[in-house]
């Protein structure tokens, strides 16, 4: 495996894991939706990071709406790509960037977090060894 499809699956694994949060009453084919979202040229990375950070509290009608909207959205890109194959493949590029920023964004949140709970830990230590 090369080096880019190893990163791309990590990619993938880790947003897979998060579309994996959604309610228990909420019925979600993750891999479909995974690549529905991935391959979206519509959103921008922010955008996908907050459709997935949102998944915890998505309605089942939430996501049914989002699974549509990605289908129907895949359609019209394919007969764009007919057209204007350029423009398209500039789009694919861009996409597929965007993709690794979501790594680099979740990457940060968990660093960012894994400092906070140190930190948190070493006050509640120092108070402790002051008695307070």
């Amino acid at each position: 495996m090369s080096e880019m499809q190893m990163e791309v699956s990590e990619v993938d694994a880790i947003v897979l894991e998060l579309l994996k949060k959604h309610l228990e009453e909420v019925t979600v084919n993750e891999d479909n939706f995974l690549d529905l979202l991935k391959h979206s040229l519509s959103l921008n990375t922010g955008e996908k990071k907050r459709v997935i950070d949102a998944v915890p509290t998505l309605s089942q009608f939430q996501f049914d709406e989002l699974t549509k909207v990605f289908t129907e959205e895949r359609v019209k890109f394919k007969d764009l790509a007919k057209e204007h194959p350029e423009d398209i493949k500039k789009l694919l590029t861009k996409q597929q960037a965007e993709w690794f920023q979501l790594w680099d964004l979740y990457t940060m949140e968990a660093l960012n977090k894994s400092k906070e709970d140190e930190a948190k830990l070493k006050e509640e230590e120092i108070k402790k060894s002051l008695g307070l």
